[in-house]
């Protein structure tokens, strides 16, 4: 049954189904009445410390979504003396405005993340602040937390330090561009064109990142991408889903941000500080996953070895789970990033958009102003099983949006066929995600047994756009 009637749009249609899937989950849609009149009285950016140190002469710049106005993070090159170059991340100082227990943070803390969806976006902070007094705009001045990396010629990380100052954006640059740029593919964008030495700046910090993820490759972390569907609207009116692959730019500030991160994971430790770690733990289910590798001509080792997945498919994806929040103490050994390979690794780099990270900033800024940590590791222990659930949640409502819009886009197609791959196998019922267009619905097998990986040829059945349900009916593939 579709929702769809003659005065609605499309976009008002996934608008109303995301409302209403905010709220089953717990999650609020809207600002409260007390931290939109904590808003009110901000009177603007927050204020520079004398003694901050002042950045603004460095070429900086932002690479983020077309249509992102939250900016995060800022980044610059220096290139030093054989070979080695320095690479500095700026973080928005959002603590400096949305203070630890004030109306604002206690809607940050319900939610724990901005939550997008097709047609309407939730953000954790309003965006008076995440996009303006809060976000790293060009040409404005802000306060941040830099992380300051110097690294070999060969990628290795040779020191690093944390600290406060101010900085000033000279390009905010959106990553399509900026790849197509770098690829010898398209023209210089904007201010790259305009300001040669942000140009070259932005060919060094290329040139370390390649590095980056050569080394980090070596090391078993892995290239797989969980590919997902981005809804294209022709005015109101949906008009097709395309997958937004991963591109070069996205891939120098990937790489920047996990180095960053982990600094700042090692930072807090050396610090005698706790902290909230994001780690992902070994995959349960290697066998699959093994036996995935073989039909790919791929002998993969018995035990759990992330150097070995390399370029498998979105079911080893799958297979390998999400990512988590959890405390580590002082003196502790959280489990690591089994995906990224590495031991020492948080999230502090989207303060704007991510409560862990705000968590993380205050903790950073207590480790460095040389006070007690703002949160207990009591209380550190319970913000990480909160954040991760409500992670989940908030992912839980994109997917249910996305499939809203999956079905509404298919709602017309009813007894086509698609080509498929099995996503989901389980007691609960059996899943697949159709290549083209890129949608994923349930899989009515009969006595039929799939498991994930597997590749059918299916009809679609029916769409119930409000549900989110997308049904298709099961035929023998030509592959299989």
């Amino acid at each position: 049954m579709n929702p769809q009637n003659q005065t609605s749009t499309d976009r008002a249609i996934l608008a109303a189904i995301a409302r209403r899937a905010m709220l089953e989950r717990g999650l609020e849609p809207d600002f409260p009445p007390a931290a939109l009149q904590e808003l009110n009285e901000i009177p603007g950016p927050a204020g520079v410390p004398a003694a901050v140190r002042d950045l603004r002469d460095r070429p900086w710049s932002s690479i983020d979504n077309d249509d992102s106005r939250d900016l995060d993070q800022l980044t610059v090159a220096e290139s030093l003396k054989g070979g080695g170059v320095r690479i500095l991340v700026a973080v928005a100082d959002v603590d400096a405005l949305v203070r630890k227990g004030s109306a604002l943070d206690g809607h940050a803390l319900r939610n724990t993340t901005s939550v997008y969806t097709p047609a309407l976006n939730f953000p954790m902070l309003p965006e008076a602040l995440s996009t303006d007094l809060t976000s790293l705009n060009e040409d404005k001045d802000r306060m941040a937390v830099v992380t300051d990396m110097v690294f070999a010629a060969d990628g290795a990380l040779g020191g690093a330090e944390v600290y406060a100052a101010r900085v000033r954006s000279q390009g905010k640059l959106a990553y399509p561009s900026v790849a197509a740029w770098l690829e010898g593919a398209g023209p210089a964008p904007g201010r790259v064109a305009e300001i040669p030495e942000l140009a070259e700046n932005l060919r060094v910090q290329d040139r370390v990142a390649q590095r980056l993820v050569e080394s980090r490759h070596r090391q078993g972390a892995l290239s797989l991408e969980s590919l997902e569907a981005k809804a294209v609207f022709a005015g109101d009116v949906l008009s097709g889903l395309a997958l937004d692959q991963k591109n070069r730019a996205q891939q120098l500030i990937e790489d920047f941000m996990i180095a960053a991160n982990g600094v700042t994971a090692a930072f807090l430790a050396a610090k005698g500080f706790p902290s909230l770690r994001r780690i992902l733990r070994s995959p349960e289910r290697w066998d699959r996953i093994v036996q995935l590798a073989a039909g790919f001509g791929d002998r993969l080792p018995a035990a759990p070895d992330a150097l070995a997945l390399e370029d498998l498919s979105l079911a080893v994806v799958k297979l390998i789970g999400r990512g988590e929040y959890a405390l580590d103490p002082p003196g502790g050994t959280a489990p690591g990033h089994f995906g990224l390979a590495v031991k020492d690794y948080t999230h502090s780099t989207a303060p704007n958009r991510r409560f862990p990270d705000l968590i993380t900033q205050r903790l950073l800024k207590a480790a460095l102003a040389g006070v007690p940590p703002p949160y207990t590791t009591e209380e550190l222990e319970e913000l990480a099983k909160h954040c991760t659930a409500r992670e989940d949640d908030a992912t839980k409502v994109e997917r249910r949006v996305r499939k809203s819009a999956a079905a509404l886009l298919l709602s017309g197609r009813i007894g086509e066929k698609f080509d498929s791959i099995v996503t989901g196998a389980s007691a609960k019922g059996t899943w697949v995600r159709v290549l083209h267009p890129p949608v994923e619905g349930r899989l009515e097998t009969g006595i039929q047994r799939f498991d994930v990986g597997d590749p059918v040829l299916v009809t679609l059945l029916r769409t119930d756009v409000e549900r989110g349900f997308i049904d298709f009916a099961c035929r023998p593939s030509a592959a299989t």
